[in-house]
């Protein structure tokens, strides 16, 4: 099996992540990393961190050298060639058509799909009462909307606040991609037949603040 992991030409967390746990399973040689261009964006002012910061992480080029791993920076998706069992998101922004085309291209998305696409899902999620997990799908052309390969629910307890919960499910999203393998031999998804809703933008701080009122309410009722 030969996998292509795509992430950015910047330190990562993620990927500097799910690369050492893929690296206690698998010999370096499986893997090809293809890193895009990083554009650095604004900084937003939230009221909760839904993830660790990303960039206090070591570079996928350092590891990619300390392990023999090959390590091509690319201009574009398009410069990545066809030919790989598995193209793994690590960090990237959205893929091209032509890029995603005729190929099998695994993420993990951070809320249950196709009930809560798009960004800041961890957010939505308690905003909306749905519930919280995370889903490993096939990317096609659409935001999140490729086809779904497992489901797994991030667990939730009555002691938890928000930043416990959201550094839970961060690693529930960090394990279930290093886990890829497993959940395509043993799909699982307790959440089938749930309505697609349209993909979300960044939570405002207007609604972000109404989230953290409802917070309570959404845990007495998903909690285990």
């Amino acid at each position: 099996m030969k996998i292509g992991l795509i992430t950015y030409h910047y330190p990562h967390l993620k990927t500097e992540q799910v690369i050492l746990n893929f690296l206690r399973k698998y010999p370096p040689h499986m893997f090809e990393i293809y890193a895009l261009p990083y554009a650095q964006r604004r900084n937003r002012e939230v009221l909760i961190m839904h993830r660790p910061p990303q960039y206090k992480a070591v570079a996928p080029e350092v590891i990619a050298r300390a392990y023999k791993i090959e390590y091509k920076p690319v201009k574009s998706d398009v410069e990545i060639p066809d030919g790989y069992d598995f193209y793994i998101i690590l960090g990237s922004g959205i893929l091209s058509a032509d890029f995603v085309r005729g190929k099998k291209i695994i993420n993990c998305h951070p809320g249950i799909l196709p009930a809560v696409r798009g960004l800041d899902a961890l957010k939505w999620t308690i905003y909306e009462m749905k519930p919280l997990g995370v889903t490993l799908h096939y990317i096609d052309e659409e935001v999140d909307s490729g086809e779904i390969i497992s489901v797994v629910q991030t667990p939730v307890f009555l002691t938890d606040d928000l930043e416990t919960l959201a550094r839970r499910h961060y690693e529930n999203e960090i394990w279930v991609l290093s886990n890829f393998q497993e959940y395509l031999s043993n799909p699982v998804n307790p959440f089938s037949g749930l309505d697609s809703e349209p993909p979300h933008r960044r939570m405002p701080l207007s609604i972000e603040k109404e989230m953290i009122r409802k917070f309570e309410e959404w845990k007495n009722k998903y909690s285990l």
